[in-house]
């Protein structure tokens, strides 16, 4: 019997850590978006053995077909010539995926799997791709009420390669749904495994994506977007690039990948530790049309780095200290609310009507209060102190990690009320900015900072500023989905 099978995977935002979560001596505050990417597998109809086709339905010209060969000589995944040009990153899933599920099943039960062929449809929420050109058509203001209007898993009638992404780590969201929704489907791990926060089954599924993700992009990165991904919002401190190393240089695909990609290979060192945003608090994220390359930002500091290694380690250790007490500042907070939600609630409304500078300037704020209010002006120092260094760090190594432009933009919204830090995420540049901001039970229209936020980015002028809907997902990472369940999932992914 044919079968559905749907996995999600959300996208990232690095709020504290960029450039340090490159070194395996430190670690990045990593908060997962409520924006995901959809993976679709289900039999082909009619069938047709051993071919798979991959289609992204939001984009022109998006159908790759491939043919897949099981035999003595391992697993061969072709493109066919009629394709519309390469996709490398879903090609390589295929490819890396059916030769791990070869490994732990067998190859007659991955021939069985294979069939009918399959049919893939992969989708991204609208988040992933800037939609200012959807609303100028549609005659909108850049608000979050106006993204609310397009419909989910909009068509951006552009090819691929001509999208304007915005930064939410969309590759890494792609390869981890995708290569998991092949380990469900494929039966190389049970469903019920993405209902379990951190089984082994889930590490498995971490370090496919990690390698494939390595391997399209043609390096080892970090990798905190793709344990975004899997795991959710996290402390993240990378693997040793070691682990992987022999599997990246194997251009005759003679080695086994299980041994080096299971999860009881001591050799994946890297580390995630429990992280998520205080309660009656919200990320803000917004798309600013300017873009940067983050592979030469990224190459340039690692270069200062090494030629001033003194004093870009000096550097390095003072921002570790101030991304460690955000980091312990924010999860202070929950616990500060666990203990006591009503006063909580209460300094939380309290803040939202008031500048930071304001914060602490009540003699008379009730005593029981005080700690919380006090542990929020503490975020907010902390948080502007990561950029004072960022900006440092960008002069001094030549990137425009904060360019003027940006400082700007993030002066004016951290001095808002109600607004408890900001910054430029992952490496910086023009492409984003996020914001923490209050976000009270109740509060009259006028007072809430989302609202406060939104109308001063909607009359902002001297950059493109365009919100993003996102908000940091409850949900955590990678999870088996109910097609039915998701809001025009069956209809984006339709086989017409």
């Amino acid at each position: 019997m044919s079968r559905n099978t749907v996995v999600s995977a959300p996208g990232k935002v690095l709020i504290a850590g960029g450039y340090l979560v490159l070194d395996p001596a430190f670690s990045g505050t990593v908060v997962s978006t409520s924006s995901r990417f959809y993976t679709v597998i289900r039999d082909q109809s009619p069938p047709n053995r051993n071919t798979i086709r991959v289609r992204s339905p939001q984009f022109l010209e998006a159908i790759w077909e491939y043919g897949v060969s099981l035999n003595n000589v391992g697993v061969q995944v072709q493109a066919s010539t009629a394709n519309n040009g390469a996709n490398k990153f879903v090609h390589l899933a295929l490819q890396k995926t059916i030769t791990l599920a070869v490994e732990a099943k067998g190859t007659a039960s991955i021939a069985s799997a294979l069939q009918n062929g399959l049919d893939i449809a992969i989708v991204g929420d609208n988040d992933f791709y800037s939609q200012r050109s959807k609303l100028e058509s549609l005659g909108l203001p850049r608000t979050l009420q106006s993204l609310e209007q397009i419909t989910p898993f909009s068509a951006t009638n552009v090819r691929i390669s001509d999208v304007h992404k915005t930064g939410l780590g969309s590759s890494a969201a792609l390869i981890t749904s995708l290569t998991s929704a092949l380990l469900v489907h494929l039966s190389v791990i049970p469903e019920s495994s993405l209902g379990n926060d951190d089984s082994q089954e889930r590490r498995l599924a971490h370090n496919l994506a990690q390698y494939v993700h390595c391997q399209a992009q043609g390096k080892v990165g970090s990798g905190f977007d793709v344990a975004a991904a899997v795991f959710g919002s996290h402390l993240y401190t990378r693997f040793d690039p070691k682990v992987i190393q022999d599997l990246m240089n194997d251009n005759d695909s003679n080695l086994k990948l299980l041994p080096t990609l299971s999860p009881s290979n001591a050799a994946w060192d890297y580390r995630i530790a429990p992280f998520k945003l205080p309660p009656l608090t919200r990320i803000m994220l917004a798309d600013v049309d300017a873009g940067s390359d983050t592979p030469s930002l990224v190459g340039k500091v690692l270069k200062w780095r090494k030629e001033k290694s003194a004093e870009a380690n000096a550097l390095w250790k003072e921002l570790d200290q101030l991304n460690q007490s955000l980091a312990q500042s924010l999860l202070h907070l929950g616990k500060l609310y666990d203990d006591d939600p009503q006063n909580y609630a209460n300094a939380v409304k309290y803040i939202s009507t008031l500048q930071p500078v304001q914060w602490e300037a009540n003699p008379w704020q009730p005593v029981k209060e005080q700690p919380i209010t006090a542990t929020f002006y503490e975020a907010h120092c902390t948080s502007e102190h990561i950029r004072d260094k960022m900006r440092q760090m960008g002069n001094l190594s030549g990137v425009p990690i904060e360019p003027p432009e940006q400082t700007r933009l993030l002066n004016s919204c951290v001095g808002q009320a109600g607004v408890i830090g900001g910054g430029v995420p992952g490496a910086g540049g023009y492409d984003a900015v996020w914001l923490l901001v209050c976000d009270p039970v109740s509060c009259a229209p006028d007072q809430s900072p989302l609202e406060r936020v939104e109308y001063w980015w909607s009359r902002y002028t001297e950059l493109n500023v365009s919100p993003l809907s996102a908000k940091e997902s409850l949900a955590k990472g990678a999870r088996l989905e109910s097609i039915e369940s998701v809001l025009h999932l069956q209809e984006a992914t339709a086989v017409h």
